[in-house]
């Protein structure tokens, strides 16, 4: 008999790949380092840059097919990491919404279990409009029971994460950012939706 084979896409802009991260890890890298699986695994980062939550519902579907595999010997997977790229290009939070909600309904007719990662702080100024971008993406997941990790609240008002982005002169993390985004997927339920025990 063969073994299923786990096949992760995680779709998202260039936070997914861990832009600013010396050791080139990101989130991603960190959370895959830390999942052990009893069977193979494979794991497909598909980001681009500057991306909303629009251009990333236009085209995860074609990304992630040739990715996945058949239903009887693979186990397909979706995370969708959501950036805060709406907030730059003055997205309605009632369009972001329904983005995230088509995604989220396709993968279920599809029958692809979906995790989703929600945008983590960036500029001080925009702090409100992502806090409400957060909130509107759990209010879709949570609808659609699909596990939702929040990264904005925890780590808003972080001193390693406000320091990260200070050293790095820019809106992107260094290791200990994305090592603080990797706790907060590991610890939000990552393992009870692959069906895994519990890190220790």
């Amino acid at each position: 008999m063969t073994q299923t084979e786990v096949r992760i896409c995680v779709v998202g802009d260039e936070l997914s790949v861990g832009v600013g991260d010396a050791r080139a890890l990101g989130w991603t890298g960190r959370v895959m380092a830390r999942t052990r699986f009893g069977r193979p695994a494979m794991a497909f980062t598909l980001a681009v840059p500057g991306e909303t939550s629009s251009a990333l519902g236009a085209r995860w579907q074609a990304e992630t097919e040739p990715r996945f595999g058949p239903e009887d010997t693979c186990e397909n997977r979706l995370v969708v990491a959501l950036g805060r790229h709406d907030v730059d290009s003055s997205l309605s939070v009632a369009r972001s919404r329904l983005n995230l909600a088509n995604i989220l309904d396709v993968a279920e007719t599809s029958r692809i279990p979906a995790f989703v990662v929600g945008p983590p702080p960036g500029r001080p100024e925009d702090g409100g409009r992502i806090a409400e971008l957060s909130a509107a993406f759990s209010d879709v997941a949570n609808r659609r029971r699909v596990p939702y990790v929040d990264t904005y609240t925890p780590l808003a008002q972080h001193e390693q994460w406000l320091a990260d982005l200070a050293t790095n002169g820019s809106t992107y993390p260094g290791q200990a950012g994305y090592g603080l985004m990797a706790w907060l997927v590991l610890h939000t339920g990552w393992h009870a939706w692959l069906g895994l025990p519990a890190d220790e």
